[in-house]
């Protein structure tokens, strides 16, 4: 399993999961993954991902691996997803915002119990000397991490499998890390966006009441 960059923030995205937290919507979920570990949390998980290839591969793991039943997996996609207002506790969105406009966010905060958090784990392109910077420090960390993860696969016995790994649809972003600032100010009052180390932004925003 190669070093994912998704997967190694999927610990501080949990941080995000406020307290009591009952239901949660994980969007563009993938194969899964981040999803199965909320539902380990106890908590109700809708997931859904617009690939029907994808859905049925989320699904499949989730099975192999026992998944419980307060874990469910739907095709869809959210630009064209009727959300019910005020329902989830916690709704997380990963390396998939980009995938849509950003104003899809405006129905995910309108979908937000009150108290309840939206956690996007963002992507950007690299537009400014700033944006060149962190990425010339991210680069050797990211092959270190590369080289960790191998060492570890090595002492691992090797699973064999005669099919192609299913993944999620990749995309490139195009909004830059300022835009995201500015269009986040005006739809999601009051959150907070913080610039993490592998090419990724998290944006935080917590519904009042």
């Amino acid at each position: 399993m190669p070093f994912d960059h998704n997967d190694h923030y999927h610990r501080l995205l949990i941080r995000q999961v406020p307290p009591g937290c009952a239901v949660a919507l994980d969007v563009g979920c993938g194969t899964g993954r981040f999803a199965r570990r909320l539902a380990a949390l106890g908590v109700e998980v809708d997931a859904i991902d617009p690939s029907p290839e994808v859905i049925a591969e989320a699904q499949a793991r989730s099975e192999r691996s026992g998944g419980g039943r307060n874990l469910r997996f739907r095709r869809a996609d959210i630009t064209g997803t009727e959300l019910p207002r005020g329902h989830y506790d916690f709704i997380s969105c990963l390396a998939s915002i980009h995938h849509m406009p950003f104003g899809t966010v405006a129905a995910l905060r309108d979908a937000l119990a009150p108290g309840g958090v939206l956690a996007i784990l963002g992507c950007y392109p690299e537009r400014t000397a700033v944006d060149w910077a962190w990425s010339a420090t991210a680069v050797p960390a990211n092959a270190v991490a590369r080289l960790a993860v191998a060492a570890a696969d090595g002492v691992r016995p090797a699973r064999r499998s005669d099919r192609a790994p299913v993944r999620a649809p990749v995309a490139r972003p195009t909004l830059a890390l300022a835009d995201i600032r500015r269009e986040a100010a005006t739809l999601l009052p009051g959150c907070e966006v913080r610039r993490l180390l592998f090419w990724r932004y998290l944006l935080v925003f917590r519904a009042t009441g």
